[in-house]
């Protein structure tokens, strides 16, 4: 089950956050100080905490301009703070269909709205009529019994119906089956989603977790402190502090439990158990953190009766860092505050889950992660957040441009605080202030100064297989001087369309003349469209593939075309069976022998599946693979067609036109 969106309502600088996209994995709020992105984490975090003692508080939580207001209808009216929607996965589905009896859903979302109050209202689409239907099909009821439940459309109004009737031993079975499972309560419109409710869904529902630079570990920990608050925790939650949360962390990180470090035990015993939790923690940390592989982790346990309480009474856990090349050690409060930030922060989620006492699954909520990291540190902190997403979904704000993977920036939502809209959250980015859009701006800046060179005048295409095919055939055009694309034309490739889309929003500012081309799928594509309207990029400049094919493609309807489509089926063919003759033992494959279709690649991956042809684990083949043949064993120039020849004429001189 996934969180897959979120909208928070009157909540500290939030009127309305908008509806918020929520990525499968990692979402990364990115805004200015004070626009209000620790405030949408922190209405998230209230809404379903993993812990107990976390409430929401009316006085610092809702708006201070309308508070006073709010306070005297609070009881009867208690406002929606968040409004979460969650989607199952095809696992759950299953398990819900399965104990239905039969297939009744193909997917499921549903929404809880979380009130001030606590309480919560929570709203489905169950297809209730067709479940009554095929529970009547499905019974031994008789035909009259049948015939005076036939117009029930629901669990409730069925169940009120057999009540009235004189029914026989079957019959009456049936029925005290369904008030078995379907028990009244008229807090609920529908009987059967409280039932799928109650049963399949609010047991899964993921909790948040809030995590801040105040978890830190500290370098020296008294034992019987320690263990005195764990024991009055039983009694208490708040004796915990988040300090003490941490170093119970790191001795379940090490597999030790804090009552063998306070046992008497001989000094050959204890120093197994210290140089076991050394071994452990320094292996787990130095796995992710690579500024420095030259550390170890010591531990130590003594007592100090000078110092001050509580460290003065019974024995104290040191934890010092070793640095193999000068041999020395410091205590672990003495590292860099970047080092100990990363240090707590693997530490404390290494074991969450069980930290936590829970079985559900986490979203962790992080602000400002890696704050006090170096930009390469920042790095390796990201490593580590891909580990975490194997078995959390997280969302982290920043304003760091080295905690924005350039590879990643459809999973950025941009934070803003309106003059007179309050906080706002969302995905558009062309719309967005640019101190906003400072962040995504550096990393796309530092990420082209590594990868690219842009120039005054760029061709923004999906891929690398868009840049070969451009090139080579440029070069082809200029050799027999044909129309090839300009020499002071740059070719970008951005890597996908959704990259694409946010090339153009950041560069298009940048004074850069732009032109896009990208692949065709049978009606424009609504990201592009929207900076149009935007004003970001003119639609003049935006070009796709399909209007450069062949007469077909110059009616009203444009086919489904990408970069290959560029080439004749036939051209394109023999480049496939000359990067996979290897693989097809020397079979070509010709036009006729594939499905009919618009596009030359769906057609192949359909004629590959057909045929059970395997030429890479994961189905169909390297796209790529045949471009980059193409570069390093380019066809004869009697193999390329004329139509070939005239769609990348049309299409370089149109781009010429555009950048000049």
């Amino acid at each position: 089950m996934l969180l897959s969106n979120a909208q928070v309502h009157v909540f500290k600088s939030i009127d309305d956050s908008g509806e918020v996209t929520i990525d499968p994995k990692v979402t990364i709020l990115v805004g200015q100080n004070e626009s209000g992105k620790t405030a949408f984490l922190q209405a998230l975090h209230k809404s379903a905490s993993v812990e107990s003692t976390v409430k929401f508080n009316i006085t610092e939580d809702y708006p201070r301009k309308s508070l006073n207001a709010y306070e005297k209808e609070h009881t009867v009216n208690p406002a929606v703070v968040s409004e979460l929607t969650y989607t199952l996965n095809d696992a759950e589905i299953q398990d819900i269909n399965s104990d239905l009896g039969f297939k009744l859903i193909n997917d499921l979302s549903f929404t809880i709205k979380y009130k001030y109050n606590e309480n919560y209202t929570v709203s489905m689409f169950i297809p209730e009529k067709l479940y009554v239907s095929e529970l009547v099909k499905k019974s031994k009821l008789t035909t009259e019994t049948r015939e005076s439940v036939s117009k029930s459309e629901t669990v409730r109004f069925l169940l009120n119906s057999l009540q009235d009737l004189d029914l026989n031993s079957e019959e009456q079975e049936f029925f005290d089956t369904l008030k078995e499972r379907f028990t009244e309560n008229d807090k609920w419109n529908s009987l059967l989603n409280q039932y799928i409710w109650t049963k399949h869904l609010e047991p899964q529902i993921p909790q948040f977790l809030y995590f801040d630079d105040y978890r830190v570990l500290s370098g020296k920990i008294n034992l019987p402190e320690l263990q005195r608050k764990v024991e009055a925790s039983k009694n208490d939650l708040n004796i915990l502090k988040d300090e003490d949360k941490t170093a119970l962390s790191l001795l379940k990180m090490a597999g030790v439990e804090l009552s063998d470090l306070n046992n008497s035990a001989g000094y050959e015993n204890i120093k197994a158990k210290l140089e076991s939790i050394s071994n452990s923690i320094t292996d787990k940390v130095f796995e992710y953190w690579r500024q420095n592989q030259e550390l170890d982790v010591e531990f130590d346990i003594r007592q100090d009766p000078n110092d001050q309480a509580p460290y003065n009474s019974g024995n104290n856990l040191y934890i010092r860092i070793k640095n193999r090349r000068h041999r020395v050690t410091v205590p672990f409060n003495q590292r860099s505050k970047g080092f100990i930030w990363f240090f707590s922060f693997i530490v404390w989620f290494d074991s969450i889950k069980e930290q936590m006492k829970t079985k559900k699954d986490l979203i962790l909520l992080l602000d400002e992660p890696g704050l006090s990291l170096h930009a390469l540190a920042q790095a390796d902190f990201l490593y580590y957040i891909d580990a975490l997403t194997k078995n959390h979904q997280i969302i982290y704000t920043t304003h760091s441009p080295f905690m924005v993977p350039n590879d990643r920036l459809h999973q950025v939502r941009m934070v803003e605080d309106k003059q007179k809209d309050g906080t706002k959250v969302t995905s558009n980015i062309s719309s967005s202030d640019p101190k906003t859009l400072f962040p995504l701006q550096a990393a796309l800046g530092y990420t082209i100064a590594q990868n690219l060179f842009i120039s005054k005048k760029n061709l923004l295409v999906e891929g690398p297989a868009d840049l070969v095919y451009l090139k080579y055939f440029s070069t082809f055009l200029e050799s027999k001087n044909k129309t090839y694309l300009s020499s002071e034309i740059t070719i970008i490739p951005a890597g996908g369309l959704d990259k694409l889309v946010t090339f153009i929003a950041l560069l298009g500012a940048n004074d850069l003349d732009i032109t896009v081309l990208h692949d065709y799928s049978s009606k424009p594509d609504v990201r592009l469209e929207s900076l149009v309207k935007g004003k970001i990029i003119g639609s003049k400049y935006i070009l796709n593939y399909a209007s450069f094919r062949d007469e077909k493609s110059k009616s009203s309807s444009l086919q489904s075309s990408d970069v290959e489509d560029m080439l004749s089926p036939k051209l394109y063919l023999t480049l496939f069976n000359s990067a996979y003759c290897k693989e097809l033992n020397g079979v070509e494959i010709i036009e006729a022998d594939l499905p009919e279709g618009e596009r030359i690649v769906d057609r192949l991956n359909r004629y590959l599946k057909t045929k059970s042809i395997m030429l890479r684990p994961s189905g169909g083949f390297n796209h790529y693979l045949v471009a980059n043949h193409l570069a390093v064993k380019p066809p004869v120039s009697s193999k390329v067609d004329s139509k070939t020849i005239e769609r990348f004429q049309q299409l370089f001189g149109k781009v010429n036109e555009l950048l000049s």
